[in-house]
């Protein structure tokens, strides 16, 4: 061991560094620096903690200055480097930001940071850090639509007033409409997945006609009340409706 250090352990920091030193899921670069406190603290000289921790001579000597000046939670830091790369300043990120809110140019849909990087001067991960630190998602558009119906004010309050104070022994539908789901059927069987090969099937397929599910869920009770009817009509709708009021309770 080199002239000036001496390292004498603690009962407690030596069941800790033992601990550390066999902890399979520490991190190994913590696991190798308690392996050297522990052997300089043995007395065991720098080449041999060399030999046996793989390290260099000023990775050792680096290390056991460090346990000398913070202890064991020392071994546990690493020391920050400043960046080399001098940061951005404030009206680069405003330039991007401002930017972001005005339309691309030529004729992309909405702003990339590859596209934003080329036009602030930039890395694409700055614009990235940029758009994160101000919550822009430039990717991202929500949809909204706005009735034209002179009556919607009226009718909206309507709604939401069942929904607030519904009347008493009344039923109150939610109703919603799903995608076209159509019957269709392959030309030919295809072959079950086995191992090392996928199922198969045909590109082409036939259609076996079409039909409206009308359905409901029963809260109170938990069922499912369907109906297939040929039309898609409001008539049917209200056929619909008629039947589940014959299957629900009045008490519901």
């Amino acid at each position: 061991m080199r002239t000036g250090i001496s390292i004498i352990l603690k009962p407690a920091d030596r069941r800790r560094l033992a601990a550390l030193a066999r902890d399979r899921n520490a991190p190994h670069k913590h696991v190798w620096r308690a392996e050297i406190v522990l052997l300089s603290a043995a007395g065991v000289g720098t080449n041999e903690i060399m030999r046996q921790t793989g390290k260099s001579k000023t990775c050792v000597w680096r290390w056991q200055e460090r346990f000398m000046q913070q202890g064991y939670d020392g071994l546990l830091r690493d020391k920050t480097r400043p960046s080399r790369i001098p940061p951005l300043g404030p009206d680069i990120a405003e330039r991007v930001v401002m930017l972001t809110q005005t339309e691309p140019p030529t004729e992309t849909t909405h702003w990339t940071a590859v596209l934003m990087a080329k036009a602030a001067g930039i890395s694409t991960s700055s614009v990235q850090r940029i758009w994160r630190a101000h919550g822009l998602q430039p990717h991202r558009v929500r949809q909204f639509k706005l009735s034209k119906d002179p009556k919607f004010i009226d009718k909206l309050r309507d709604v939401v007033g069942l929904y607030v104070d519904p009347p008493a022994h009344a039923i109150v539908l939610a109703v919603d409409e799903k995608s076209q789901i159509q019957a269709l059927d392959r030309t030919q069987p295809g072959l079950p997945m086995k191992r090392g090969r996928a199922g198969t099937m045909t590109h082409d397929y036939k259609r076996h006609g079409t039909t409206t599910l009308f359905a409901a869920l029963d809260v109170l009770e938990g069922n499912v009340i369907g109906r297939c009817m040929q039309r898609h009509r409001h008539q049917e709708f209200i056929r619909f409706l008629n039947a589940i009021e014959a299957q629900v309770p009045a008490s519901a």
